[in-house]
């Protein structure tokens, strides 16, 4: 479950739900859900991958979010980039950006 854990009363830990593609799965040992601590979409990267390590590689280009990925907080795709907040209670969405036709 989420939760924000009071550890005084300046310092909070953001704990975000965070959804693991199947494709990413193995990086997770299968996990489907990882509880992420950040306030910041790219404070969640980093510490998924301090984690779970291969996770920068797979969603980040020299510090930008790979064009083939999009992020989803709370259920919208992110518009600020890794800067987008993470609050408490949030849920993260890792979706491969869908392409082509014609």
């Amino acid at each position: 479950m989420l939760f924000w854990k009071h550890l005084n009363r300046r310092d909070k830990i953001i704990m975000a739900l965070v959804f693991i593609p199947s494709q990413m799965q193995a990086l997770t040992n299968g996990q489907a859900r990882v509880e992420v601590e950040g306030t910041n979409v790219k404070q969640i990267i980093e510490n998924l991958d301090k984690l779970h390590s291969g996770f920068i590689n797979r969603l980040l280009d020299e510090g930008n979010l790979k064009p083939s990925i999009s992020i989803a907080v709370d259920g919208d795709i992110i518009t600020m980039g890794l800067i987008e907040k993470v609050h408490p209670n949030s849920e993260v969405h890792f979706l491969p950006a869908i392409s082509g036709g014609n």
